[in-house]
């Protein structure tokens, strides 16, 4: 069963874990000092609170898959939608190993599929971070890397 993902770049880590323990009426699954997620069941989601990204608010959309089937679905649905997909492959993100790929929306908004393989010790990989200040997450591609100009996110 696919679960929709969130993740927010937040100014102040702890702050923002009272309101969505509040919000959610649960404590978060995974908490570092610059990481909270929640795994919801009511509603479906994997939301993710980070201090990593420089711009505040939402980095990024998703849809996490159980398992290899439901990611080449996913996946068939992404070629499918008309607009270039970055096959980003295994990866570390998240303090998670993953297998992943990205597609921007019509108004920029970054979207990921991706299947989680297990945990890591690590946030993620910060020499591709570094080429992408601006995002929460390691290895998200910008709007220009998928042929998109002029967007207004990220």
């Amino acid at each position: 069963m696919k679960r929709l993902h969130v993740n927010i770049s937040v100014s102040d880590l702890e702050t923002s874990i009272g309101f969505y323990n509040s919000l959610f009426a649960a404590e978060p699954t995974v908490v570092k000092e610059d990481y909270a997620k929640w795994m919801l069941d009511d509603p479906r989601v994997n939301f993710a609170i980070t201090t990593r990204g420089e711009r505040k608010g939402i980095d990024h959309l998703g849809i996490q898959v159980e398992d290899d089937a439901e990611l080449g679905e996913v996946y068939g649905r992404l070629k499918s939608a008309g607009a270039p997909v970055i096959e980003e492959g295994q990866t570390t993100c998240c303090y998670a190993n993953s297998e992943k790929s990205w597609i921007f929306d019509p108004e920029g908004i970054a979207w990921e599929t991706f299947l989680t393989l297990g945990e890591s010790p690590v946030y993620g990989t910060d020499q591709i971070k570094s080429l992408h200040p601006d995002s929460a997450c390691c290895g998200r591609p910008q709007p220009a890397e998928a042929g998109i100009k002029g967007s207004s996110c990220c």
